[in-house]
C-alpha cells in the first residue's frame, strides 16, 4: 500500500510538472550572444549611426521605448535591414511624475489583455529576437507603477509590490503565447482570471522574446519594503537580471551586491552612460566591471533622444575615445549571428523601428541617485515628457 500511495504522489508530482512552472521554464529563451561574448548595445533616440559612427562599432541590441496601450502595429516590421536585436521598455506612465495609464493592479487584473495579446501577435509577426523590459525601475518613486512616494509613503493596493509581480507574471504568459487553455490554467494557480477576449481553443503565437527584470539596485527611497527582491516575480518568469548604471552615480559597491543576490541569470546594464562629465575613467572602471563579471551578457549605452541630451557621447570626447577602445576587443560583437552574415553589411544599416511617436525613458534625467542621493543632496527631475499618446 505504501509503495502504491507513493507511485500515485510521484505521478502526480510528474503530471503538475507538465503543465507547471518547469513548462515555462522550458519555453524561456534568454537569447544571449554566443559563448564568450557581449552585445554592446545603444538605448534610445532615433538613428544608430552617429553612435556607431564615434565608436566605430554597430550595436547589435537597439533598445526603445514605448507607453502601455499603445499601438504595436509598428513592432511587425520583419525589415532585415534594421541590423540589430530589439530591445523595448514598457511603461505605463506617459512622463516623468505623471499618472498611469493603468496601474499594476489593472494589469493583473487582465484590463489590458488586448494589448498584450496585440503585442504577442506583432512581435511575432516580425520574426525578431526582442528584449522586453517591463515597468523597469519599478521601486524608484519617479515612476507611476512605483509602490512607494520619495517620502515612503504607499501609494495604495493598487500599486503595491503584490500587484506588480501578478502583472508582471501575467503580462509575461501572454506575450509568451502557447495554447490559451494552458496559459488560462497557470493563471488560475495564481489566482488571476483567464485572458481576456481570446477562445481558449486558441493558441497565441510564440515570439523570439526575453524577459529583462531592472530594478534599480537600491530603492528610492531606500527603505526595506521597496528594496529590489520586494519585486521579483520569480525565475520562471524571468530570463535576463539587471539594473540602470550612469557616470554620475557610479556606486559599483551596490552594483557588485546587487549582481550577487539576483545569482543565475545573464547579466544587463540595460542604461548606461556619461552624464554631465567627460569621464573616461568610469568608462575604463565600467569595462574593467563587465570584464570580471562573467554573466554580464548585454549593456545599453542611453544616448538620449537630442542632440541637447547630456547623456550624448558626442560631447565627451575622451570618454567616446576609451569606449571605442574598449569596444575594439572581439568580446564585443557588432552584430547579432542572424545579421553577421557579409551580404546584411554591404549597405549601410536601415532605421530602427519606431513608436507611433518618438518615446522618451519614463524615468527621472539619467544622473538621479540608483539609491539613496549621496550627501542627502535631492535627486534630480525629468522635465521632458514622453511625447508617445497612450490610445486606451
Amino acid at each position: 500500500m505504501a509503495s502504491g500511495r507513493i507511485c500515485v504522489v510521484l505521478a502526480g508530482l510528474l503530471a503538475s510538472l507538465a503543465c507547471g512552472p518547469a513548462a515555462t521554464t522550458a519555453m524561456a529563451q534568454p537569447y544571449v550572444p554566443p559563448h564568450g561574448h557581449v552585445f554592446a548595445g545603444l538605448s534610445g533616440g532615433t538613428s544608430v549611426l552617429p553612435y556607431e559612427r564615434m565608436v566605430a562599432k554597430h550595436p547589435p541590441v537597439f533598445e526603445d521605448y514605448t507607453t502601455w496601450g499603445t499601438s504595436t502595429a509598428w513592432l511587425a516590421s520583419p525589415d532585415s535591414s534594421f541590423r540589430s536585436r530589439l530591445g523595448l521598455e514598457i511603461s505605463t506612465g506617459t512622463g516623468y511624475a505623471k499618472p498611469g495609464v493603468i496601474s499594476p493592479e489593472g494589469i493583473a487584473l487582465g484590463r489590458s489583455d488586448g494589448f498584450l495579446t496585440a503585442l504577442n501577435a506583432n512581435l511575432a509577426h516580425s520574426g525578431r529576437i526582442v528584449y522586453v523590459r517591463i515597468m523597469g525601475e519599478m521601486n524608484g518613486y519617479w515612476n507611476a507603477y512605483s509602490a512607494f512616494s520619495p517620502d515612503g509613503q504607499r501609494r495604495g493596493a493598487q500599486n503595491s509590490p503584490h500587484f506588480f509581480v501578478q502583472a508582471w507574471r501575467r503580462a509575461v504568459l501572454i506575450l509568451r503565447g502557447g495554447p490559451v487553455i494552458g496559459i488560462d490554467r497557470r493563471l488560475r494557480a495564481l489566482g488571476l482570471a483567464p485572458v481576456r477576449g481570446v477562445p481558449r481553443a486558441r493558441h497565441l503565437p510564440r515570439p523570439k522574446v526575453a524577459f529583462l527584470w531592472v530594478p534599480q539596485d537600491a530603492g528610492s527611497p531606500p527603505i526595506a519594503a521597496n528594496a529590489p527582491a520586494v519585486y521579483w516575480p520569480g525565475g520562471e518568469y524571468v530570463d535576463w537580471v539587471g539594473t540602470d548604471f550612469y557616470a554620475s552615480y557610479a556606486n559599483f559597491g551596490l552594483l557588485d551586491r546587487f549582481y550577487a543576490e539576483f545569482a543565475g541569470k545573464p547579466f544587463v546594464l540595460s542604461e548606461w552612460a556619461l552624464y554631465g562629465a567627460d569621464d573616461p575613467g568610469f568608462v575604463r572602471a565600467l569595462f574593467a566591471w563587465v570584464r570580471t563579471h562573467r554573466r554580464v551578457r548585454m549593456l545599453d549605452y542611453y544616448q538620449g533622444f537630442t542632440r541637447a541630451s547630456p547623456a550624448n557621447l558626442a560631447r565627451y570626447p575622451r570618454s567616446r575615445a576609451a569606449l571605442a577602445r574598449a569596444l575594439h576587443s572581439r568580446r564585443f560583437l557588432a552584430y547579432p549571428p542572424e545579421y553577421a552574415h557579409a551580404h546584411h553589411r554591404r549597405t549601410p544599416p536601415g532605421p530602427p523601428p519606431r513608436p507611433p511617436k518618438p518615446g522618451l525613458p519614463p524615468g527621472p534625467a539619467p544622473g538621479a541617485p540608483q539609491g539613496p542621493a549621496p550627501g542627502g543632496a535631492p535627486p534630480l527631475l525629468c522635465v521632458t515628457p514622453l511625447v508617445c499618446v497612450p490610445t486606451l
